[in-house]
């Protein structure tokens, strides 16, 4: 109920959101016109769009976002025609002749015709939703992560329903109240056939602000207010955590966590938890052949939720290793569940090549379709389950941390399993390079996305612009943890391409370590770049995959330590310049 509540909220607060006003002109070009006839039919349209193109971003993955971009160029074209009608009543009657045989007098009914039509209202805001459905806020990009993690389901649509309905909600009242303003401007001044017009020519302004990505660009830096803010406090305050602890949002969409903490420690009795689920839902099964729940029957179990570029799902690993090894003679089954968070993630091939770069030799389940995660209702990476010789999850624990409580749970499990001489003593994992653990007292800087979906702090704010090459200028001056980019880059929505050499990414940071998850070009051939700290070749402060000069170079998808301080902790400006055109930038994390 509350999540239904937020998208709700979400959708009221688009009014004021950047994105929203090339909409406007279409929803006040019904304005003088009954509602019921013409704004709600339109408004109608609008959200049933909306929540058609969400849906389908849901279920289908990457290939509806070709669908959406093309049908975005098709409302923009039948738009732009509408805007022209109203400017010029000649081509209205033109253009309907032939429209009549098909049932559709758009642009009559919108503009030289005075009667209201309520089909022609809601094809209108069809294609006023097609335009909405990609740009509309963070808690939009919260929802579709989590539909995807989560699969069709009615819960799902409620969600994109109530989001839509908020903004539906919010556009009828701006809608209703324009109304009686526009109604009196005609009534005073008798300026209705000029005020058609500039109906039509604020349309055209609007298609044109669309096309050229103005609507995320120089409309976001007018704006008088932000909703980003706004959105955050509500999912902090209605999911009931802050909005500023890293990790995943209950039931919607999970993050790495840095270095979260379960709050439950490990009782003197473990409790049954639940079943252990049925783990049939991975797509593929390396190390070993497909494991079931019931064949596990008569041992213990870990199950361990992560993904290779996760920096905390990294610094666990050792620990990992080390109990399937120390435990494996005495009846410990450790079974990793490789559930995505990048696209890249999905390989197989990308998955298999980590794992060997790893030294990970137990089986793991390939989790592409996140079925084996919301079986286990998971919402974090990493994420370990603990279950018993019949079959009972005795315990559970989220991100680092506690390992020797995990352990000692291990310990316990295998004792009640019936094991003999049970090993004694804890683990002292060796672990270098970006599995060393963090300095989590230096740490002052958040996990960061790179692509639109979920970035923040990105200076100057909201200047992103979406799925187009642009040409970006850093400031000189960062404050803390705020970031920029400087080039030619093409921001997607969870990823940023370089399209030119010699673009850059700068950030300000506080830790002891800086990661940055990369790939390279389509191609696949290696793109070099250049590291600087406060201006400076990082020197001994150079990271594991940089030399001291600075020089490196991108090879595969995977996880970059960039910086690693041999000395003490202070607030650096960390830029990375690469030489050559094609690399993608997904997240920054920190140790």
């Amino acid at each position: 109920m509350w999540l239904l509540v937020l998208a709700y909220l979400g959708g009221v607060l688009t009014i004021v959101s950047p994105c929203i006003l090339p909409v406007l002109p279409f929803v006040f070009a019904r304005t003088g016109q009954p509602f019921m006839k013409n704004g709600l039919p339109l408004l109608a349209g609008m959200a049933l769009t909306f929540a058609l193109v969400a849906s389908l971003a849901a279920v289908g993955g990457g290939w509806v976002v070709q669908v959406n971009q093309y049908g975005r160029w098709l409302a923009l074209l039948f738009v732009a025609l509408f805007g022209l009608t109203l400017l010029l009543p000649q081509l209205a009657e033109r253009l309907t002749r032939p429209l009549v045989a098909a049932g559709s007098r758009l642009s009559e009914a919108a503009g030289a015709d005075p009667r209201p039509r309520p089909g022609a209202s809601f094809l209108i805001g069809v294609a006023t939703g097609l335009l909405w459905a990609p740009c509309a806020g963070p808690i939009l990009g919260l929802l579709l992560t989590g539909a995807a993690l989560q699969g069709a389901s009615i819960a799902t649509t409620l969600l994109l329903l109530a989001y839509a309905a908020g903004a539906a909600t919010s556009l009828a009242v701006a809608l209703l109240l324009g109304g009686k303003v526009f109604a009196a401007m005609k009534r005073s001044i008798g300026a209705g056939e000029w005020l058609r017009r500039g109906l039509g020519a604020a349309m055209l302004a609007g298609v044109a602000a669309i096309a050229s990505g103005l609507d995320t660009g120089i409309l976001a830096r007018i704006s008088t207010a932000s909703t980003g803010g706004i959105e955050q406090a509500l999912v902090g305050r209605l999911v009931g955590q802050s909005p500023n602890v890293s990790g995943a949002m209950m039931a919607q969409v999970p993050a790495s966590g840095s270095a979260m903490k379960a709050a439950d420690k490990t009782p003197g009795a473990l409790p049954i938890e639940g079943n252990l689920p049925a783990l049939d839902g991975a797509v593929q099964w390396l190390n070993s052949p497909p494991l079931t729940a019931q064949a596990l029957k008569g041992k213990v179990v870990l199950v361990d939720f992560w993904t290779y570029s996760c920096i905390n799902c990294l610094r666990s690993l050792p620990y990992v290793k080390a109990w399937a090894e120390k435990y494996r003679d005495q009846g410990l089954v450790v079974i990793g569940v490789h559930a995505p968070e990048f696209a890249f993630e999905r390989d197989v091939g990308n998955v298999t090549k980590a794992m060997k770069d790893l030294g990970i030799n137990y089986p793991v389940a390939i989790d592409n379709d996140f079925k084996v995660w919301r079986a286990f209702n998971n919402q974090y990476w990493p994420a370990h389950y603990f279950a018993d010789a019949q079959g009972r999850i005795r315990y559970h624990h989220f991100g680092e941390g506690e390992y020797a409580e995990s352990e000692r749970v291990i310990q316990q499990l295998l004792r009640e399993a019936g094991a003999e001489k049970v090993a004694d003593g804890l683990i002292n994992a060796s672990a270098e390079g970006v599995q060393l653990a963090p300095d989590m007292n230096e740490v002052q800087s958040p996990e960061t996305y790179v692509g639109y979906q979920r970035a923040e702090h990105f200076v100057p704010e909201t200047s992103l612009v979406p799925d187009k090459v642009s040409a970006y200028s850093a400031p000189s001056q960062l404050a803390l943890n705020d970031w920029s980019l400087d080039g030619q880059w093409n921001v997607g929505s969870e990823r940023a391409t370089a399209s030119a050499p010699a673009s850059r990414i700068v950030y300000r940071f506080h830790a002891r370590d800086l990661h940055l998850v990369l790939g390279p070009g389509a191609d696949g051939k290696p793109v070099r770049f250049k590291v600087l700290i406060d201006g400076k070749a990082p020197g001994d402060d150079h990271g594991t995959d940089v030399a001291p000069d600075g020089s490196g170079s991108v090879t595969e998808q995977r996880l970059y330590q960039l910086v690693r301080q041999t000395g003490s902790v202070t607030d650096r400006t960390f830029s990375i310049e690469f030489l050559d055109p094609g690399v993608s930038a997904y997240a920054f994390t920190f140790g």
